[in-house]
């Protein structure tokens, strides 16, 4: 799962999305530092993550990317989920999206003292350029992964992933349709 979904699974607190993000950003963090519900929405994280990587529609999924997409299969799904969740939110919520993303985003720039370096970098970019808006495109998302590709430290063929994304798009959304509601509830069970 990506940032989105983190955070809107994780438990009802500020701290708690803060920590749904910290779980990518925790290397080298002394997490027993941070507050209770901040450590809380790390373990959730930790959690919806083992949950996701083994679930058998994400499987699924990702042996629908060629084979020498297939190892970035995952990275793909993550953004991708996102893009699903905003298309499909009056399924999954009844709160507005806009509202709850704009609350998002006000608690994180007023919980930075909680995040590492790296993450407030991040989640600074995150909100300027409207990272959850722009995930409603496809064309966006197709972006973001190619900037993941650029990162990358060695040879691949990731970059251009969006175009098998595309040509699986409906059975992509199906699997996901039928894996986020059990995530949500293993989610709130957590």
């Amino acid at each position: 799962m990506n940032h989105l979904a983190h955070v809107f699974l994780a438990p009802d607190s500020a701290e708690c999305r803060v920590g749904s993000i910290l779980g990518d950003f925790s290397r080298g963090v002394d997490l027993f530092a941070l507050p209770g519900k901040v450590q809380e929405g790390v373990r959730h994280h930790i959690a919806v993550d083992v949950f996701t990587d083994s679930h058998a529609e994400v499987l699924a999924s990702k042996r629908l990317f060629s084979p020498q997409r297939r190892r970035f299969a995952g990275v793909a799904l993550d953004v991708l989920y996102d893009h699903y969740l905003l298309r499909h939110w009056q399924s999954f919520s009844p709160a507005s999206r806009d509202a709850f993303v704009h609350r998002v985003y006000q608690e994180l720039q007023h919980n930075e003292h909680l995040m590492p370096a790296p993450m407030v970098r991040v989640t600074r970019h995150m909100v300027r350029h409207d990272w959850f808006g722009a995930y409603q495109s496809l064309g966006n998302i197709g972006d973001a992964l190619d900037r993941v590709a650029e990162r990358i430290r060695f040879p691949n063929q990731f970059a251009g992933i969006i175009d098998e994304i595309r040509a699986n798009d409906v059975q992509l959304e199906r699997h996901f349709l039928n894996f986020f509601p059990e995530l949500q509830s293993f989610a709130k069970q957590t």
